[in-house]
């Protein structure tokens, strides 16, 4: 399977600086789609996601401040200007249209592409703050563990507490659904390393979880046994 590399579109009715941008970025491992104006711009992203775009102040039709304002209201997408002005006026403007980061022609493209890759680090660590602070509940099999409360709530809205040893083992199976965890793994990923599974302990925390989600102990369809290597929860799982 091929790796994944990030999409940048790039937008500028200069066909020279369009060419080198292409060739220069795909050189450096990323996938690269160029357009001219606007409506081609609109047109690449209703067709797929791009992962940043570097869009042209001056551009026939609709300009780059103009573009990047009406982008900003249905997307976040990561953009860079750039102009052949440099005043501070325009780099202000630009940025208050919702703009990341200006860039004035003519340019070093190896800046372009280190500012390219500080703004996409920068949006990875701010979508994955997002989804940390969203994810308060995660679902499965008609349950629902809040992560916040450490409530587990039944199908029928019944709230079932759980110990702070249940919450952690449970939270562990819904963070690798259908993904077998032998004892020695659900211990260390429970209590830390260096931890040891005495007495089957994990066996007795198991049936504990298995018995708050009303498993039928011989038949669980939940949390299953793999006889021989562990345990794994045979469910799909949704985040909230």
């Amino acid at each position: 399977m091929e790796p994944h590399r990030d999409c940048i579109l790039i937008v500028d009715d200069d066909v020279e600086i369009r060419t080198l941008l292409h060739e220069y970025l795909e050189r450096n491992a990323y996938r690269c789609v160029a357009v001219a104006d606007g409506k081609g711009m609109f047109a690449m992203l209703d067709r797929s996601p791009v992962d940043l775009i570097v869009l042209d102040l001056m551009l026939p039709g609709t300009d780059g401040l103009t573009l990047c304002r009406d982008l900003r209201a249905r997307s976040d997408v990561p953009v860079i200007m750039l102009t052949a002005r440099g005043e501070d006026t325009d780099r202000i403007i630009g940025l208050e249209m919702g703009a990341d980061d200006y860039l004035a022609k003519p340019f070093n493209p190896r800046e372009l592409l280190a500012r390219i890759k500080v703004i996409l680090r920068r949006a990875r660590g701010a979508a994955q703050a997002r989804t940390g602070e969203h994810m308060q509940r995660m679902r499965f099999a008609d349950w629902r563990l809040d992560l916040t409360t450490r409530d587990l709530v039944s199908p029928r809205g019944v709230v079932v507490a759980l110990s702070g040893a249940e919450f952690r083992l449970l939270k562990v199976f819904l963070e690798r659904p259908n993904r077998v965890l032998n004892r020695d793994q659900l211990m260390e990923l429970t209590q830390g390393q260096g931890a040891e599974a005495l007495d089957r302990s994990i066996d007795v925390l198991v049936s504990r979880v298995r018995q708050r989600l009303d498993e039928d102990a011989r038949e669980p369809r939940i949390i299953k046994t793999v006889r021989g290597e562990g345990y794994v929860l045979a469910s799909a799982v949704v985040l909230e």
